[in-house]
């Protein structure tokens, strides 16, 4: 459990915020995303397709009903691991939605990640 803890908070702070730029941005894959992905040990088999699911994290969040939990089930269930799902989850808030990591510092992502350990 604290292994996991640390590991997302260590997932977390090696992802720099990425700011998209429609225009000179490639719209199919972030290199940004996926090399945080990659030094975070998550695998992918599709970048695109990684990046979607990645970028469809911030507006689940903020969808009405949506939580962390209905987060992590989406993300699990389009192809990452369960136990990297955390993972890829707060690398995508950091990257796409920097503002939401106050949930981190306030205590909500590690509560959700607790809940997740038992």
């Amino acid at each position: 459990m604290t292994v996991t803890l640390v590991g997302v908070a260590t997932a977390v702070s090696i992802a720099a915020p990425a700011h998209a730029d429609p225009i000179t941005d490639n719209p199919i894959t972030d290199n940004s995303f996926l090399s945080a992905l990659t030094k975070a040990g998550i695998g992918y088999n599709d970048p695109a397709a990684t990046t979607a699911l990645g970028q469809s994290v911030c507006p689940m969040l903020v969808e009405p009903g949506k939580s962390f939990a209905s987060v992590y089930s989406t993300v699990t269930n389009n192809g990452i691991n369960p136990d990297m799902a955390a993972f890829f989850t707060g690398i995508a808030i950091s990257m796409y939605c920097p503002s939401m990591m106050s949930s981190v510092g306030n205590g909500t992502f590690l509560n959700f990640l607790r809940t997740l350990g038992q």
